[in-house]
């Protein structure tokens, strides 16, 4: 049974992430969970928020979306084969844009279905990050890797793609996001 998701309205999504300051077994547990999640509801990421957990974890893996969004990284500014690290799990993750060069591309989010907007973000970041075995490691990206991490750091943070749309998208949004608030808020 994979993890329950949280929906738009439930306070989880507005919390800010503890970082993880030791990686044991129940982190390594955790992770796999989230991996199985993210793959049952058929996301390219998921963050700790979005099971409920005020965690500084996410999990991604793109390989499905590549075919018709690519991506591409590198690593010590060599290529780097993205396949080969999915599903990609970053612990304490920190974004870090590395072009003035943006791009508007549609995103979406488990926790608020039926919802897809356009969101402007920067085409190429510094994804730094732990790894499972607690190394820090770095990758660059771009494409639909660099707005997956962004967009699962951004749930780290407390933050969602729709806070990023204008008062027309939002007001365009805002009958599926009241219908979902109502359901979903523990208030």
């Amino acid at each position: 049974m994979p993890l329950d998701v949280v929906y738009y309205g439930h306070p989880a999504l507005r919390s800010k992430g503890k970082k993880i300051e030791k990686i044991d077994a129940s982190i390594h547990e955790f992770a796999d969970q989230m991996i199985q999640a993210m793959y049952h509801y058929e996301g390219c990421g998921l963050a700790a928020q979005q099971v409920g957990r005020s965690l500084q974890l996410a999990v991604i893996d793109v390989v499905e979306g590549m075919k018709s969004r690519p991506s591409k990284a590198w690593q010590h500014g060599k290529p780097l084969d993205i396949e080969s690290i999915m599903p990609l799990v970053i612990i304490n993750p920190e974004i870090i844009p590395v072009t003035q060069k943006t791009s508007y591309e549609i995103e979406g989010c488990i926790s608020i279905p039926e919802v897809y907007a356009k969101v402007k973000r920067p085409a190429r970041v510094k994804i730094r990050y732990q790894s499972l075995e607690g190394n820090l490691l770095e990758i660059e990206a771009e494409g639909l890797l660099a707005r997956a991490a962004m967009h699962e750091v951004d749930h780290l943070h407390g933050i969602l793609f729709t806070d990023y749309l204008s008062p027309k998208e939002l007001q365009e949004h805002q009958a599926i996001l009241k219908r979902l608030a109502q359901r979903n808020s523990v208030f």
